[in-house]
């Protein structure tokens, strides 16, 4: 897909529309379970529907279509089999951030996610994009990048590593303000990152060794333009942001421009 709309919380519409719940009332997500890794979501290209698979798991996990967000109630069945416990999965227009304070998208550059590939010799750029997840990926016209799953806004100027550090600001009571094509945006924080980053995105087999030297190349290439105060650990990649109420609804395009 080539664009993305605005939804009601200010994230993108349907991402994170379902969370499960075990039993007592906890998440169930790869943060808790490196399980979840080996399961494998195929959206319809109007994402009407998912499709659900396990391949290779022992157990003959059968492949299940389910309409996409409607059948929660379906979709916690097979949850629930693959998990062999009872799984509950909840729908919201909403979505489930992961910051509550900043629910908007998350916003990283291609050369960011370049530089953590030079840092991890043998990680691709894809692999990259699928352990840390960002929402948006920024990069240049004239960048050898290419676009991540959820696209690209496109700048002025090749981006350097770590641009999106400019897009919070040196205190936690102000943001930065900026726009993407129509829709306007709020810089909140640099992104905390949970286990995830540091295990095979296929295979959640953890790589040891991965959190520290992330923190010790992140802390030593933080760029000028970085407000270091914001940083009370380096375990930190992308920009949290908000989104006002007044943009519900409006379109994100792939190469629309990012104007600060």
């Amino acid at each position: 897909m080539n664009e993305a709309r605005i939804g009601p919380n200010g994230g993108l519409e349907l991402d994170r529309a379902w969370a499960l719940y075990s039993a007592d009332g906890r998440w169930v997500n790869a943060k808790r379970t490196a399980a979840m890794h080996l399961i494998r979501a195929s959206y319809a290209p109007d994402i009407t529907s998912v499709t659900l698979t396990v391949p290779g798991d022992r157990r003959n996990i059968p492949a299940m279509t389910f309409a996409f967000p409607g059948d929660a109630e379906g979709a916690a069945e097979w949850f629930s089999m693959y998990f062999e416990q009872a799984i509950q999965v909840r729908y919201t227009r909403e979505g489930f951030p992961d910051d509550g304070l900043a629910p908007g998208p998350t916003i990283v550059s291609t050369a960011s996610l370049e530089a953590v590939c030079e840092w991890f010799p043998g990680m691709t750029l894809d692999e990259a994009r699928r352990r840390f997840r960002t929402t948006l990926e920024i990069d240049a016209p004239d960048s050898t990048g290419t676009r991540g799953e959820n696209g690209y806004a496109s700048a002025s100027e090749k981006l350097p590593p770590f641009w999106e550090d400019q897009l919070f600001s040196e205190s936690e009571t102000t943001v930065v303000r900026f726009r993407i094509g129509d829709v306007a945006f709020e810089g909140s924080n640099p992104c905390a990152r949970c286990p995830v980053p540091a295990r095979d995105s296929q295979t959640g087999i953890t790589n040891d060794g991965f959190q520290k030297r992330f923190i010790d190349l992140r802390r030593a290439q933080l760029p000028p333009w970085a407000p270091a105060e914001r940083f009370d650990h380096f375990y930190r990649l992308a920009t949290n942001t908000r989104v006002p109420s007044t943009e519900c609804g409006k379109l994100l395009r792939l190469g629309d421009p990012l104007m600060l």
